[in-house]
């Protein structure tokens, strides 16, 4: 029911092209996931995210336990049906919210106890309840419960954190029974490179039909993040695909892709929408700018999806400044549309045998454009 193909790779990079077979579909990877957290890709309906060309979306079991409840979303028919989405479904475990937003955590060797960001009542969950969760929610891949450590950490609490999360990934394979679900091991250690070789060596003893790298994008340096992916990515199977967990700026895209990652997720095209930033060719937008107001330009000249043919950057600016919805969800649009059919133009490059160059034009136009537009 899964199975995971390389069709081509750069020979220069470790870049490669494959194919991910899923229940609700075939996954061209590399591929960039947009993020619908509560069953949703904010401002995005499903028939517009098929037109921008996603291929799959992540939503997370943190917050559809929490709101509406995994058996309301079971008694739906599962999250495709739910949210009219008939392509795959990855969902998170839960463990990040669970470390990341929720008060007063408690972390034992059976699990974590927290109190809800909604209302603040008490839950407790194990790597069981995650998959159980995860389960009845229904998504085609499905993540196992981990230990999200906050930087800086200490070498030896990162080690004991690393280790417990080796634990709960057993637990979690052990436990889950559904075989149209993908369960994935998540790679943890901090920045600490012998942690992270450990785990995924570990990891692949219990033996996952996919693997992701995790704790990253989290406030280290785009180099640090690198320098994690140099070491990890080479210890992972070369016949199953590699996911690298909230990582959705340009440039981090482009240079997972070169070290052979497979899969990635991020909330940024829609966050950054929602506030008026733009990425574009030529760097990253903040239509707020007073310089906008008469700029009757495309967002991105090399775009087109609906919003550049369509709109003008003083237009949309506009709408930004007025408080007007639209202005979210063109932004929104564009966004989504530019990261995805980013990571599918480097797909096609692995294929053509020009992905080095493909690289490195877009590194550079990109990042001088950022470097301009922030500085005016």
């Amino acid at each position: 029911m899964f199975e995971y193909k390389v069709v081509a790779e750069d020979k220069k990079t470790g870049a490669r092209a494959g194919e991910f077979v899923t229940p609700h579909g075939v996954i061209k990877t590399p591929v960039f996931m947009p993020v619908g957290t509560q069953a949703t890709v904010k401002a995005v309906v499903p028939e517009e995210l098929e037109t921008l060309g996603a291929q799959i979306i992540l939503s997370n079991t943190y917050h559809l336990c929490m709101r509406p409840g995994e058996d309301i979303v079971a008694e739906a028919g599962g999250l495709h049906r739910f949210m009219n989405w008939k392509h795959p479904i990855l969902t998170d475990s839960g463990g990040f919210q669970v470390f990341s937003l929720a008060e007063l955590r408690k972390i034992s060797e059976d699990g974590v106890e927290f109190r809800s960001h909604i209302d603040g009542s008490k839950h407790f969950m194990r790597p069981e309840d995650s998959i159980a969760i995860q389960e009845k929610l229904g998504a085609d891949i499905i993540m196992a419960f981990d230990e999200c450590v906050k930087l800086p950490a200490e070498q030896e609490y990162s080690q004991k954190s690393m280790e417990r999360t080796v634990r709960w990934a057993k637990r979690c394979k052990e436990f889950h029974g559904r075989e149209n679900q993908a369960l994935f091991g998540i790679v943890q250690g901090c920045t600490f490179e012998k942690q992270r070789i450990e785990c995924a060596h570990r990891l692949q003893e219990i033996d996952f039909p996919g693997y992701a790298i995790g704790g990253l994008s989290v406030g280290e340096s785009h180099e640090e993040m690198y320098r994690i992916l140099d070491c990890t990515v080479p210890e992972l199977p070369k016949d199953k695909p590699r996911y690298l967990m909230g990582v959705g700026f340009p440039t981090n895209l482009i240079e997972g892709i070169a070290r052979g990652i497979d899969m990635f997720d991020c909330v940024l095209p829609t966050r950054n929408g929602r506030n008026g930033t733009v990425f574009t060719h030529e760097g990253r937008m903040n239509l707020k700018n007073l310089k906008y107001a008469r700029d009757f330009t495309t967002l991105d000249s090399k775009c087109d999806c609906y919003t550049c043919r369509n709109y003008t950057r003083a237009y949309i600016r506009h709408l930004q400044t007025a408080g007007e919805i639209l202005a979210a969800r063109l932004c929104s649009l564009h966004n989504v549309h530019f990261l995805v059919n980013l990571v599918a133009d480097a797909r096609q490059a692995i294929i053509d045998g020009r992905f080095a160059q493909f690289r490195r034009n877009f590194m550079e136009t990109f990042m001088d454009g950022v470097y301009l537009n922030d500085r005016n």
